[in-house]
């Protein structure tokens, strides 16, 4: 169960962190020297990654499994 929390707040942090370049690409429109929203897209980068590591984590330890009807025919 824990591990499912984790990926929420993981894709909750992924979606804050695109807002909040969205954010600062629009407010920092006509300043050449600000960075924030390649600070803000790095972060999710960084966030991205992880959440895919703890997905593949889970898949590998069991704790997530594949229940879509269409997956036992392949």
């Amino acid at each position: 169960m824990w591990l499912k929390a984790i990926i929420v707040l993981l894709f909750l942090a992924v979606l804050a962190s695109l807002t909040s370049a969205l954010f600062f690409l629009l407010r920092d429109m006509g300043a050449p020297e600000s960075k924030r929203t390649l600070y803000a897209l790095g972060i999710r980068i960084t966030l991205a990654a992880l959440l895919l590591l703890a997905i593949w984590y889970g898949f590998y330890s069991g704790i997530l499994s594949n229940t879509a009807p269409w997956a036992d025919k392949y």
